[in-house]
């Protein structure tokens, strides 16, 4: 059961990533909160089913969005010339 439900979370997650047309205007921010939700469902459906699955896509969406803000943040900074 673990198995089958971590297959059907990454390929949802491959379908996604492979069909999304707008991936290209997304900024860091949400590139980092979809490939952490994917991430996080994966590892937490191997570890630990159905419930891990789920809080393992939350705790990976939020930690995935928070970087690629602080990755926007950064390109923000080094576009205007300030380190």
């Amino acid at each position: 059961m673990r198995t089958s439900i971590s297959k059907l979370i990454l390929t949802c997650s491959l379908v996604v990533f492979c069909s999304c047309s707008t991936w290209n205007k997304l900024d860091k921010t949400e590139r980092g909160a979809v490939i952490g939700t994917g991430a996080g469902a994966v590892v937490g459906g191997a570890a630990g089913g159905t419930a891990g699955a789920v809080l393992g896509g939350v705790g990976g969406g939020v930690g995935g969005g928070l970087i690629g803000n602080e990755m926007d943040k950064d390109d923000r900074r080094d576009r205007r010339g300030r380190y």
